[in-house]
């Protein structure tokens, strides 16, 4: 398991915010003879070509032309945010005459505890203004590599009910100290310098706290792998490698990075959102099929949405189902919701396990118990926008939505090779 996880390590590291995981998406596409489309060009498609497009700098379609006339598509879709702390407009705060603070909000149902007394920075996106008069600015992605922030916890001693539950007001309780009282103005010249432009010239930005403390694995038998936003990074670049050695004769095949999954994927750049939709649109004008083949081509589609999947906790036993309860290291798990928060049934589920089969992978069922509500994910608001069969499937993980998960090391594995295989298939489910 060493190469797949420390290639998932290296990705992480290299992608502390959705900008930076799209990024390094595009440049191992450039690295694999992909060429990048505009959204705001006309597109000129080949037969055996491969191709990707990028919204907003966070979400990324990629995709591969069969040499002869294709049958529909094949998706994998994941997304590249996760929750953490965004940094707020105007965001430095003078503190106890000896502090500087910085404002910040949460971005996506979060676990606040474990962000506290952590080493953090701030990565993101800044836009850096253009010369002359021209309404002109540019996107520089930029990350202050070094420990940076912290948000201490209030010692024991004054609040001696601390351990006996605390509800968290983010305003006043989670804002982040960057340095001592002399330390005033001086976020924005960091990222200035991380941008390399002069501070005057940033105009807006896109900044969030990432968490800094180096991925582990561990375990007794090296089992488990710790890191940063592993939900859904491990899906996305796992996927991404089965997508990258597949060959499909007779699908276009496409790998599908959304944002804004955690806050509900109802942006221009979301799964909501007709990002897919246009670009299948756009490839199936690119070869002159009338809207009639189009649609011809959606039915003969398939989509894998694939968000990470709830462990069993061994704390929390009772939180689970009684029978549909996933372990680490035992494989996909395939999501089931009555209410279609997931998008699997039959149909897709059998596809699922047959392909998983022909991988030589192992498969498991995630169902939430009956008297919890669960939550959604890409694959059933992405059929808002493209109606096609659809599975949703993730990898088991514990401590979901913390700035430190925990998954099983052998699932990286399990899903490039699942993803390989689903690509290269043909899928007849009558």
């Amino acid at each position: 398991m060493k190469k797949e996880v420390n290639e998932l390590v290296s990705f992480i590291e290299k992608s502390p915010t959705a900008f930076h995981a799209v990024d390094n998406l595009k440049k191992e596409l450039e690295k694999n003879g992909f060429t990048e489309l505009s959204e705001t060009e006309v597109w000129k498609l080949k037969k055996g070509g491969k191709y990707f497009v990028t919204r907003n700098g966070s979400s990324i379609i990629s995709f591969k032309i069969p040499k002869a006339d294709y049958k529909g598509f094949y998706m994998i879709a994941s997304h590249s945010d996760s929750p953490a702390f965004k940094v707020k407009e105007n965001p430095e705060i003078e503190s106890a005459g000896a502090y500087v603070t910085l404002n910040v909000e949460k971005y996506g149902g979060m676990l606040c505890a474990p962000w506290f007394d952590r080493p953090l920075s701030i990565a993101g996106r800044v836009m850096v203004k253009g010369s002359g008069k021209a309404i002109k600015a540019k996107s520089v992605l930029v990350n202050i590599d070094k420990d940076l922030v912290m948000i201490p916890s209030l010692a024991i001693h004054m609040d001696r009910e601390a351990n006996d539950g605390h509800k968290y007001n983010v305003q006043k309780d989670l804002l982040p100290i960057i340095g001592d009282a002399k330390s005033k103005d001086s976020l924005m010249k960091l990222v200035a310098k991380a941008a390399g432009c002069d501070v005057k010239n940033i105009v807006s930005h896109d900044l969030f706290l990432y968490n800094r403390v180096a991925a582990s694995v561990w375990g007794a038998n090296d089992e488990y792998l710790s890191a940063a936003r592993l939900d859904d990074i491990e899906c996305c670049y796992a996927s991404f490698k089965g997508f990258l050695k597949s060959e499909n004769k007779k699908h276009v095949t496409m790998h599908v990075v959304f944002d804004n999954e955690e806050v509900g994927s109802t942006t221009k750049q979301g799964a909501a959102s007709t990002f897919l939709k246009d670009t299948l649109s756009r490839i199936s004008e690119g070869f002159g099929k009338t809207n009639q083949e189009h649609l011809v081509s959606l039915a003969n589609s398939f989509m894998v949405s694939a968000d990470n999947a709830h462990a069993i906790h061994p704390n929390f036993t009772e939180k689970a189902d009684p029978v549909n309860r996933p372990h680490m290291n035992e494989g996909i798990v395939i999501k089931y919701n009555a209410n279609q928060k997931y998008t699997t049934d039959s149909v897709s589920a059998a596809a699922c396990k047959m392909i998983c089969d022909a991988a030589k992978v192992p498969y498991q069922t995630f169902t939430n118990r009956s008297d919890v509500a669960g939550g959604s994910t890409l694959g059933n608001i992405s059929g808002t926008q493209v109606a096609v069969n659809t599975v949703d499937i993730g990898m088991a993980q514990l401590a979901m939505h913390s700035p430190y998960e925990t998954c099983g090391v052998e699932d990286i594995k399990y899903l490039e090779s699942f993803s390989d295989e689903f690509y290269k298939s043909d899928i007849d489910m009558q």
